[in-house]
């Protein structure tokens, strides 16, 4: 059996691989759980999907000495031939593994994904501020209160609105600290 190319599927417990020969020829599928999939993998070749744990993956696979892409998800889409599954998963990520233009992704070394994560929570709790900002907003403007832009000012105006017993806000409104 000589395989060129294999697809994984990358599941929370079960993995699912596809592998073709050099003429895209099926020579492998199988279906392994997460501590199995390794061992099965490792007696052929490798290529995957970008997904979660893919880059953790990639490079345990990397330091067994394996060539290893990986393909952003909207990429394998248009080669999904029927309806959605993980095999069907699979065999496309093989099949777009093999087109001459395709685009891959970067394997991130552990210290990229820790820059990249502390980036993500930030810009998360960023926008959950800002939402949080908006519905006070909201919320003070339907008291017949005006909140002024950006968040410091916001901030500061909070003690204030409760601290003004004739701003039109009731005592219900103050107690249950909804500002």
């Amino acid at each position: 059996m000589s395989i060129s190319r294999v697809g994984v599927d990358i599941a929370k417990s079960v993995f699912h691989a596809h592998g073709v020969d050099r003429h895209d020829q099926v020579q492998w599928r199988g279906k392994y759980q997460r501590d199995k999939w390794l061992d099965a993998i490792v007696k052929r070749v490798t290529a995957g999907a970008a997904c979660a744990s893919a880059h953790h993956w990639a490079r345990v696979l990397q330091a067994r000495g394996y060539h290893v892409k990986l393909i952003a998800a909207q990429f394998v889409k248009p080669y999904v031939k029927s309806n959605k599954n993980d095999r069907v998963d699979t065999e496309a990520i093989c099949e777009a593994m093999g087109r001459p233009h395709m685009r891959f992704v970067a394997v991130k070394t552990v210290e990229q994904q820790d820059v990249q994560a502390a980036h993500r929570i930030r810009s998360e709790l960023v926008q959950q501020r800002t939402a949080k900002a908006n519905q006070i907003r909201g919320l003070i403007g339907e008291y017949g209160l005006v909140a002024p832009t950006g968040i410091g000012q916001l901030r500061a105006a909070l003690p204030r609105w409760r601290e003004d017993a004739e701003n039109g806000l009731t005592d219900d409104f103050r107690v249950h600290r909804a500002i």
